[in-house]
């Protein structure tokens, strides 16, 4: 398996490398047709690390909690301030 990661390393630099080749050659004002942008993307797509369906759900759970938590204790501290200054200037 580690061989397997390095063949798969070094031909990903070596593609990382001409891919930079093929940058430098092109002037910074040059634009790109469609067909290239669109497969350079797809090209980008593929070397995403995607998460599988449990990592989703277990990313998506504690997002929500920590909301939720960020969302009760902001609103716990609106309650005690409104209560301190509605006590400090004596309008209750």
């Amino acid at each position: 398996m580690n061989r397997e990661l390095r063949r798969l390393q070094a031909k990903e630099d070596e593609r990382a490398r001409d891919k930079r080749k093929q940058v430098q050659k092109r002037k910074k004002k040059d634009r790109v047709g469609f067909r290239q942008f669109f497969s350079e993307v797809r090209t980008e797509l593929k070397r995403v690390a995607w998460p599988n369906r449990r990592e989703v759900i277990t990313f998506t759970t504690v997002t929500l909690i920590t909301a939720g938590f960020v969302t009760l204790y902001t609103f716990g501290l609106d309650v005690l301030f409104k209560e301190s200054i509605l006590q400090i200037l004596e309008l209750r």
